[in-house]
This record gives structure tokens, sequence and C-alpha cells, in this order.
């Protein structure tokens, strides 16, 4: 029944994506259930894509799950804009290193490399649906870590200064640690999908980047003809 109710709700417009859904506590009042019951449907309800959970907010009706491009390079917050919503973007770093034995490999550079290491938090509708963790050659970009990144995406200023020659891709799913869960809103059992991608220019190895999104609430894909 509390299932029904939310979803005949979503389907009549009373509730929109975004809002939030009655807490488990009303609908224990409103059903006349248990505890237990009520949150068997919520976690149910999410595991469904109807609604989605932010730790310590409560529970809010989700948007359409977003699909984004697995092959082609595209901007995100154009991506996002596309389809409607409000982009914004939080800069949790973009500092300079020296590339260690653990993140020299990353560019298959010596160890001593100047590198930028940013971290990026880009949120669609006030939802954080990506976060990029990336490092840059700082040879090839050397503006790079001093760029305002709630102006502009990475992305937008590497295709700028380095033409693509080369795009290597790999995707897999897993449990994210609590840090990635604080800044995606995520519920300790909520998966993510983490994309590692790799980015050539002018014959060298220019970007490594882990782009990460809740598991529940994004999908990928790709499409492409094949010539006779």
């Amino acid at each position: 029944m509390i299932k029904q109710s939310i979803c005949d709700a979503v389907r009549d417009g009373r509730l929109r994506p975004g809002d939030r859904v009655p807490s488990e506590a009303e609908l224990v009042q409103q059903f006349e259930v248990s505890r237990m019951t009520a949150n068997r449907a919520v976690r149910e309800l999410q595991a469904a894509g109807v609604v989605v959970r932010r730790a310590g907010s409560g529970s809010f009706i989700a948007e359409p799950r977003p699909i984004g491009q697995m092959i082609e390079i595209r901007n995100i917050a154009e991506e996002i804009r596309q389809r409607g919503h409000a982009y914004r973007a939080r800069v949790i770093q973009n500092r300079e290193e020296r590339a260690n034995v653990e993140t020299a490999p990353l560019l298959e550079v010596s160890v001593g490399t100047k590198l930028f290491h940013s971290i990026i938090v880009h949120h669609e509708a006030e939802f954080p649906i990506q976060i990029e963790e990336r490092f840059v050659l700082a040879s090839i970009a050397p503006e790079y870590g001093s760029l305002d990144f709630t102006r502009m995406t990475p992305n937008e200023y590497l295709t700028r200064i380095a033409p693509l020659e080369r795009v290597e891709h790999r995707v897999c799913a897993t449990m994210p640690d609590e840090r990635i869960r604080g800044m995606l809103g995520l519920s300790e059992s909520e998966p993510v999908l983490q994309m590692t991608r790799r980015t050539w220019s002018r014959s060298r190895l220019v970007s490594h980047a882990w782009l990460t999104h809740p598991g529940t609430r994004f999908e990928l894909s790709a499409a492409f003809s094949i010539d006779d």
C-alpha cells in the first residue's frame, strides 16, 4: 500500500522529482504499519529508482535516471543543461603536486614530475551526480591549477588546449568508501558506477580521471555505426 500510494502520487503529479517523501515515522502513522514495514517499502522504492535517499536529509522522489555518454567525450555541464536542469560544481581541491610512487604510474611519468590534482563534485538540480577526481600533466596544461572550475569544467579547458588523440575508458561497479558516500549523499548500501578515463594529446598521456556516479541514479550508454 505504501509503495502503491507513492507511485500513484508520482504518476498523477502530486509528487515531483526532488519532493520529499514522508518519513518512516509518518508512514507508520499514516498506514498503521510497523517501522520495519515502512523501512522495507522505502528501500524497495529506492531499489526501483523511484526514490533516492540522502544521508541526514531523508528520502526524495528521484529524477529520471540520467544517461551519460560512455564513448563520446562530452562536457557534463552541457549534458545536465540539455536535460533541462540546473548545473552546479563544488570544487573540493585543485592543487599542484609532485608525482609519487602511487601517482606517477597513472600518467606514466617519473616520480617528481609536476602534476595537478583536482576533485570536483558536479550537481544536477542540486543532487550530486558525479565526483570527478583528475590528475593532469602540468607541462601540457600549465594553467590548470589556477582555473576556477565553478565557471568552466576541466573537460572544457583540456579539450581546448590539448586536442584529443586517444581515449581509454574502463567502467566498473563498486561499493564506495565513507568519503565518496558523503560527497554523493549515499546510504551505506548504495553502490557507485565508476569510470576510469585516460586521455592522450600530442603523443602524451595528459589526464587520468575517475568519474564516480551514484549507481542507483545513473547509467551509461554508447551507440555507434559500422560502415559497410
